[in-house]
């Protein structure tokens, strides 16, 4: 009989290190480090400890379906399911937009101008990382997001209550399902890819997100000037409009604020690699 080979924790991480890293693979030994806590039900720690310990038979099916699909580039976010952000672990699933830490600094904005904001919505909701964060920082607003996708609204449902939240959930495009109301603070992180620019996206982000997530039109900023002309009517007076924007898009955006001519106290905020992030104006 022929004896099966024996598969350790430390043999099985250098293979797929070595397999991750000619498929294209960026932090290959991070990653697969991470899908083989997953499997195993360690943290990272737990692995270094048990180097020797031989996979079973099931763990070591269990993870090379996992690296598979890694290794078609298909991102680790959806294969473990979940995503951190704002110190909150998010179920994410191919239908929503993978949260970026980019994006807190959107979070970190709308909560610094706040105040005693009673209500606040959130345009295109996706996996609900924004309007849960705002819900968490913000226990005392009421908070709803809007998000075309049916199964992406179901995702989000599943985060608000993991973390405990409740944040009204709406089907429709922009500003339809919400017809008739004002708010305190409206927020967003729109599509902003510019339509050509899709195909040059690393095949994570390519091949896997919502294209409905990322394809912003020709010069990529269709949704903000629908989202800018049409806020107007949706905003108290006195309340905030913040956007995320694309890298070097932060001044056409403001430009799009300041002829609408609705606004004062436009502004744009930086993220941790000194590059504007968002950008918003108060309706006067």
């Amino acid at each position: 009989m022929v004896q099966q080979e024996t598969w350790t924790v430390l043999k099985v991480l250098t293979w797929t290190k070595e397999f991750l890293t000619q498929k294209g693979v960026e932090n290959a030994r991070l990653e697969s480090e991470w899908m083989l806590c997953a499997v195993l039900g360690l943290d990272r720690m737990g692995l270094y400890v048990n180097f020797d310990k031989p996979l079973t038979p099931k763990e070591l099916a269990d993870y090379r379906g996992m690296i598979a699909r890694r290794g078609r580039r298909e991102p680790l976010q959806y294969i473990l399911g979940s995503q951190e952000f704002m110190g909150l672990d998010f179920a994410v699933t191919p239908a929503v937009l993978i949260p970026r830490h980019d994006t807190e600094v959107l979070v970190n904005e709308t909560v610094k101008r706040a105040g005693k904001t009673s209500s606040i919505l959130d345009v295109g909701t996706g996996s609900g990382c924004i309007s849960i964060s705002l819900a968490k920082a913000l226990p005392g607003a009421a908070i709803t997001g809007v998000d075309t996708s049916v199964d992406a609204l179901a995702v989000a449902e599943k985060n608000c209550n993991t973390h405990g939240v409740a944040v009204k959930l709406l089907h429709g495009s922009l500003f339809e399902p919400v017809q008739g109301q004002q708010f305190h603070m409206v927020v967003s992180n729109p599509p902003y890819i510019p339509s050509d620019d899709l195909k040059t996206l690393q095949p994570e982000v390519r091949d896997y997100e919502p294209a409905g997530a990322l394809d912003g039109g020709k010069d990529g900023l269709d949704f903000y000037r629908q989202i800018v002309a049409a806020a107007t009517d949706y905003l108290v007076c006195g309340g905030w409009l913040l956007l995320e924007v694309g890298i070097d898009q932060a001044e056409q955006v403001r430009k799009l604020f300041l002829d609408n001519g609705k606004f004062a106290e436009v502004f744009a905020a930086k993220d941790t690699a000194d590059i504007e992030r968002v950008v918003g104006g108060q309706l006067k």
